[in-house]
């Protein structure tokens, strides 16, 4: 049986795949090639801040270690993902910039107003436009260095090629996308696609655009139009 790339049946099972004294990172559906990954985390005054997450039986058990759910973040216009049902579900408010259109036009939650930090998370938002018609928020916060990227980098194997560890999705290797990325040092590195990076997170950042363009041809040859 051919295994798809996004599963959009209900998800049945979740799978652990990040967890840190700040926070656990999901899979919804373990056994899809896109692995989606969603992110519960510890915002900087407590409280739980949900990142493009996906719903899956039993994964609200895993919350209360955390904290209580504050609030869910979409970060892509491609994102929106269960942000509702977790809305719903944990009555919190839904926080999504409204330069996410898409996203925005999808969402039936309450939608709270942009500010340079959502809520208490510690996170704050840049916009991250590769090229025109995609648009994603990359989040960082520097009280612990964690960074959030939606779609432009990845972990999974649809992302990354030879050794890299981080790799830039095909279409944006063209033209690799850095100064949304400048100035940011972090520890770690969460990701919409695959696991995170929590070993020498900055120099994966660094080498992840350098050799994007580089290895475009052999990213073609692995996951190229498909």
């Amino acid at each position: 049986m051919t295994v798809p790339i996004y599963d959009r049946r209900p998800s049945s099972e979740y799978e652990v795949v990040d967890r840190w004294d700040g926070g656990i990172g999901w899979f919804a559906h373990p056994t899809e090639t896109g692995r989606r990954t969603s992110h519960a985390v510890v915002g900087e005054d407590g409280g739980v801040w949900l990142i493009d997450p996906i719903d899956a039986p039993g994964i609200d058990e895993e919350l209360p270690a955390l904290d209580d759910v504050r609030g869910v973040i979409v970060c892509s216009n491609y994102h929106v993902r269960d942000a509702d049902v977790f809305a719903a579900r944990h009555d919190v408010p839904v926080y999504c910039p409204p330069w996410l259109s898409r996203a925005t036009s999808q969402l039936d939650a309450s939608i709270e107003p942009e500010t340079n930090t959502v809520g208490t998370s510690g996170f704050e938002l840049r916009r991250c436009r590769p090229f025109p018609g995609w648009s994603e928020a990359i989040a960082y916060r520097g009280f612990d260095e964690t960074l959030y990227v939606p779609d432009v980098l990845g972990t999974s194997p649809l992302f990354t090629v030879d050794e890299e560890r981080l790799g830039m999705y095909l279409l944006c290797r063209f033209v690799p996308h850095r100064a949304v990325f400048e100035g940011l040092t972090p520890q770690r590195v969460l990701v919409g696609h695959g696991h995170g990076i929590f070993e020498n997170a900055s120099t994966a950042l660094r080498t992840a655009p350098d050799g994007a363009r580089r290895r475009l041809p052999t990213e073609l040859r692995s996951n190229g139009w498909r």
